[in-house]
């Protein structure tokens, strides 16, 4: 059984019956009351009543702490406003609302200088909070139950900025946090134009997804305006996205619905750095430089780095070995990234670099051109690895006209 209204086993009917009775204290204060919203709880947690429970109660802490009951009146900060991308525009042939994020443009770094992470979380619940309540006005006005939205993502652009490690972090709470309040809240996610590093981007993401969750992520191929018609009537999809949709004003992007990003101006930036944690620390001595070795196995692969100087700047480059097993002078390297002198004393630095070609590569902090002062230098690397099963999946896709589901384990 499916474990929704209409479809219950005796067990989980008397689960149902059981969680009602153990929530009796703040049924009042709940969003909804009926069986459809209990059980998605239910459901989230495999009818385990214990955990459904401690969820729903945590939610509710959530809600206050968000201030729920009114944060449809809370306006964001202007910078948030202004340069956080996607909306609702649209719904599908079902009558749930369409929700679409642009990923390309969003200036993540813009963004987390400019505005507090409180404040973004704080955003997206309230874009949560609105969908609800949009599946609850599509409920009354079509006569029957809607209580999921399908996403649509456009991966165009996405690159190696959106890889910023303090990014992905913020954009890792902003995932859980729709799982832990949204639960069974997604009908299927749709990705349209997903570019070579999306396995990676996805890789470092998918974590923080229910299994249940993954499983609605689909990829679709060079033939996904056809797919999107499928499941959305062409006259609820922007023009942009294959659709007849447009603006009052004839915009084929809908931008009064959905905000398509863009670079934030750097006078909204309240700080030039985030706190950063380092695993390693060395000193660099005068007139030489210290190499740190990385093995990659296969193309495709993302180096990222952090790191900080004290008291001046470094010089910093990557190189690939061509021989393997002893130390190599950067001349006698191929170098993939320009060495250049850093002021990572004022800013610290972060960086990513993808790995075309299999080999050893060499991350070298350059000192040598210092003749009186050694460089203490705080760094932190990492391997990105593509997620094997996307990574498949997009190379199948090819320009082959097909949709591929994301239904793996982690």
């Amino acid at each position: 059984m499916s474990g929704r209204v209409g479809d219950l086993s005796p067990r989980q009917a008397e689960a149902l019956a059981q969680f009602r009775e153990k929530l009796q204290d703040v049924l009042p204060s709940l969003p909804s009351q009926d069986d459809y919203f209990l059980l998605k709880w239910l459901r989230a947690r495999c009818f385990d009543l214990p955990k459904s429970e401690a969820m729903l109660r945590k939610h509710l802490e959530v809600r206050k702490y968000m201030d729920a009951d009114n944060i449809l009146t809370w306006e964001a900060p202007e910078v948030i406003r202004k340069y956080m991308s996607g909306g609702m525009c649209g719904y599908d042939r079902e009558g749930s609302p369409i929700w679409y994020d642009i990923i390309g443009p969003l200036d993540a770094k813009g963004l987390l200088f400019s505005a507090s992470k409180q404040d973004l979380l704080k955003n997206k619940f309230r874009d949560c909070e609105m969908l609800r309540h949009e599946c609850e006005q599509q409920s009354q006005k079509l006569g029957k139950k809607i209580e999921m939205v399908l996403m649509v993502y456009d991966c165009e652009g996405l690159g190696l900025k959106h890889l910023w490690k303090p990014a992905v972090d913020t954009y890792g709470e902003l995932l859980s946090m729709f799982e832990e309040n949204y639960p069974e809240s997604l009908k299927r996610l749709f990705i349209v134009k997903a570019p070579k590093i999306f396995p990676v981007a996805y890789n470092l993401v998918k974590h923080f997804l229910s299994e249940d969750t993954r499983k609605k992520v689909v990829v679709l191929g060079s033939n996904w305006k056809e797919v999107l018609q499928k499941y959305i009537d062409p006259a609820q999809i922007p023009v942009e996205y294959g659709g007849t949709l447009t603006d009052p004003n004839g915009d084929p992007k809908c931008s009064s619905k959905i905000n398509y990003g863009g670079d934030v101006p750097q006078h909204y930036y309240v700080r030039d750095q985030l706190a950063q944690q380092y695993e390693h620390t060395v000193v660099v001595n005068r007139g030489s430089s210290h190499q740190v070795e990385y093995e990659i196995l296969f193309p495709g692969c993302v180096l990222r780095w952090q790191f900080r100087s004290e008291g001046s700047d470094v010089g910093f480059g990557v190189y690939l070995k061509t021989k393997i097993g002893e130390r190599q002078r950067a001349g006698d390297m191929t170098e993939v990234y320009p060495t250049q002198r850093y002021n990572s004393h004022l800013v610290p630095e972060d960086g990513s670099l993808t790995c075309s070609t299999p080999g050893i590569y060499v991350l070298r902090f350059d000192n040598t051109y210092s003749y009186l002062h050694a460089k203490k230098v705080s760094y932190s690397v990492e391997v990105l690895l593509p997620d094997t099963a996307s990574a498949q999946q997009i190379q199948k896709l090819g320009d082959k006209l097909s949709e591929v589901a994301l239904n793996h384990s982690p």
